[in-house]
């Protein structure tokens, strides 16, 4: 299928990479392994994130600290800002247990916590409107998903598909469509999400002049660009990454 001329771009935009002193003042089950954190302080003011799919790196300090070369010796992960005012930013984190850093810190740790955010330090922002969108991710996309789905116009074609573990994990979205939940059971993360994407076929494409974001675990790329190349879309605007990968603790995702 051929790319019909397309009214937006993806435009990367740099940002002045600060690093800001905050404390955990609140947080929110969303569900059971799904949990919403605030954070406060002065220095959040003139936070800014320009583009949904950001991200900042979260320093979870383990005692009070004077310096920010003594931050940055503790443990930290890479997140996506979700909503945020002159004092404060709201971050969702995924749990599993026990394991990993962030997500029993954001499940558990007393409120007051230091918390050191760096960045973002840059920003890609979609300018021009698509003629069409797909948001297609597991939990750790959940935020991203969010703040796409608010710049979709009513009424403009678009699919959001996210894969959990089962429905007792899914969240309230607010979107202009119906979210589509897949649950893979005990089966590998994002083993629902590459049999979703492997089943659609060119002539499926959501709309034209897609703008589509496709992020879950490091597997989900090869299936996402194959889609990319059967509907005939230029990777140019398009979003395809891993968020994690399985068994890398300090994997990064590509910015």
């Amino acid at each position: 299928m051929t790319e019909t001329k397309s009214s937006f771009t993806i435009e990367r935009h740099g940002l002045d990479l600060r690093f800001r002193r905050t404390t955990l003042t609140s947080r929110e089950l969303l569900a059971p392994n799904f949990v919403r954190v605030r954070l406060s302080g002065d220095e959040l003011e003139g936070f800014t994130s320009l583009g949904a799919d950001d991200h900042m790196r979260l320093f979870f300090a383990e005692h009070e600290v004077e310096t920010v070369e003594e931050m940055r010796a503790f443990p930290s992960r890479e997140y996506t800002p979700l909503a945020w005012g002159e004092n404060w930013l709201d971050v969702e984190f995924v749990v599993h247990g026990d394991l990993g850093v962030a997500g029993p810190w954001a499940a558990s740790a007393p409120l007051g916590s230091i918390v050191g955010v760096g960045g973002p330090r840059g920003s890609a922002v979609i300018t021009g409107q698509p003629g069409s969108w797909l948001l297609v991710g597991d939990e750790t996309a959940i935020p991203a998903i969010r703040r796409f789905a608010t710049q979709i116009p009513a009424g403009t074609p678009a699919r959001i598909v996210i894969e959990t573990r089962t429905d007792a994990d899914e969240v309230a979205i607010d979107a202009p469509v119906d979210v589509e939940w897949l649950h893979r059971g005990d089966a590998l993360e994002g083993s629902a999400l590459i049999a979703f994407l492997d089943g659609l076929g060119a002539d499926e494409r959501v709309g034209e002049d897609p703008f589509c974001f496709i992020a879950a675990e490091q597997a989900i790329v090869k299936p996402g660009r194959a889609l990319l190349e059967r509907w005939g879309v230029d990777i140019s605007k398009a979003v395809v990454k891993g968020y994690w990968k399985r068994d890398e603790a300090e994997y990064h995702a590509p910015h």
